[in-house]
C-alpha cells in the first residue's frame, strides 16, 4: 500500500501552497495585528490543514496513475490481465464496494490501492508482482488492497492527516507569535502583525511539528496493514495464501514506487528507524496472521 506517500507528499504540497498563498493575502498578518485571535486562527488553521488533505485525496487517483504509469485494464491484452480484473471485481463484489478500476505498471514487484470514495478505486499492480508471485498469492495481495478500500482507509487517513495538519498549523503560529512578541520584545507599531522573527519561527516550527505529526499518521499506517492482512484472509477464507504472500515479498525486492506512493505499496523498504515506518516488519505481519490477533472483517461472517 503506498497511499501514505503520495498522500502526504500531495498534501504537503497543497499546504505549503495555500500557506504561502494566504500570507502574501496578508491573512497572517490580519491575525496578529492587534494581538492573536485565536479564534480567526483556528479557523485558518482549518482551512489550511484540511484543505490540503482533501485536495490531495481528490487528486490521489489521477496522480497514482500519473507518477507509476499505470494503464487502466479495459480491454485485457492478455489472459492474466483478464484474470487480474476479474479476480479484483470479484473481491470487491465479496467486500460489498463497487467494482475498482484495475490497472497494470511497469516495475519491480508491488501494487496499491487509492481513490477517495469505496465505489470508485483504484486497484494497481506492477508487472514485477505479475511475474514473482503464483496466482494464490497475487489473490492475496489483491485482497489485502480490496481490503484497504472496504476499510476506507483513504478517508480515515484525511481525517488524521487534517488533524494533524491543523494543529502543526495553529501552534506554529502561536508559538511564532510568543516568539515575536514576547521573546524579542518588539514595540514598533510598523511591524505590527508579524515581523521576520513571526515568520522565522513559523517555519520552523511547521518543520518541527510537522515531523512530530508523521509519526502519528505513520502509526496509523503500520495498524492498517495489519488490518488489510485480516481483510485478505477474511476474503480468502483462510490466512494462509497472505501468509505465503508475505512470505514471497520477504524474498524479493520489493521497491520501484515513487516516493510520493511509498507507503501506498503492499510493502515498503524498512525506515532508517521504526517509529517512521509505513509498514511494519515482514516477520510481525505473518506473526500476526498466524496467531489470529487481528479482529476479522464484517464480511467474514
Amino acid at each position: 500500500m503506498k497511499r501514505l506517500f503520495l498522500f502526504l507528499a500531495t498534501n504537503l504540497a497543497v499546504m505549503l501552497v495555500m500557506s504561502v498563498t494566504l500570507r502574501l493575502l496578508g491573512v497572517d498578518r490580519f491575525l496578529t495585528a492587534n494581538g492573536l485571535d485565536l479564534g480567526a486562527l483556528m479557523v485558518f488553521s482549518l482551512v489550511i490543514g484540511f484543505g490540503g488533505s482533501f485536495i490531495s485525496l481528490l487528486m490521489s487517483k489521477q496522480i497514482a496513475k500519473w507518477s507509476t504509469g499505470a494503464r487502466v485494464i479495459e480491454h485485457p491484452r492478455s489472459a492474466d490481465e483478464a484474470w487480474l480484473r476479474d479476480t479484483v471485481h470479484a473481491l470487491a463484489r465479496r467486500a460489498g464496494i463497487g467494482e475498482p478500476e484495475v490497472a497494470v505498471y511497469p516495475g519491480a514487484p508491488n501494487a496499491f490501492a487509492t481513490g477517495a470514495f469505496r465505489d470508485a478505486s483504484l486497484v494497481a499492480v506492477s508487472t514485477g508482482l505479475m511475474q514473482s508471485m503464483d496466482r494464490t498469492e497475487l489473490e492475496a495481495v489483491l485482497g489485502h488492497e480490496v481490503s484497504h478500500v472496504a476499510n476506507g482507509d483513504m478517508v480515515t487517513m484525511t481525517l488524521i492527516q487534517g488533524v494533524v495538519n491543523t494543529f502543526v498549523v495553529f501552534f506554529a503560529r502561536v508559538v511564532g507569535y510568543l516568539v515575536d512578541s514576547l521573546v524579542l520584545r518588539r514595540e514598533d507599531d510598523q511591524d505590527a502583525g508579524g515581523g521576520m522573527g513571526y515568520y522565522a519561527t513559523v517555519f520552523a516550527c511547521e518543520i518541527v511539528f510537522g515531523i512530530g505529526a508523521s509519526l502519528i499518521v505513520a502509526w496509523f499506517s503500520r495498524w492498517r496493514e495489519f488490518r488489510a492482512d485480516a481483510g485478505s484472509a477474511s476474503l480468502l477464507k483462510s490466512p494462509e495464501p497472505m501468509i505465503r504472500a508475505l512470505g514471497r515479498l520477504g524474498s524479493i525486492q520489493s521497491a520501484g514506487l515513487p516516493q510520493s506512493l511509498r507507503t501506498l505499496g503492499i510493502n515498503s523498504p524498512p525506515s532508517w528507524t521504526h517509529l517512521f515506518a509505513s509498514h511494519p516488519p515482514l516477520a510481525q505481519r505473518i506473526a500476526a496472521l498466524q496467531a489470529g490477533q487481528r479482529s476479522p472483517m464484517p464480511w467474514a461472517h
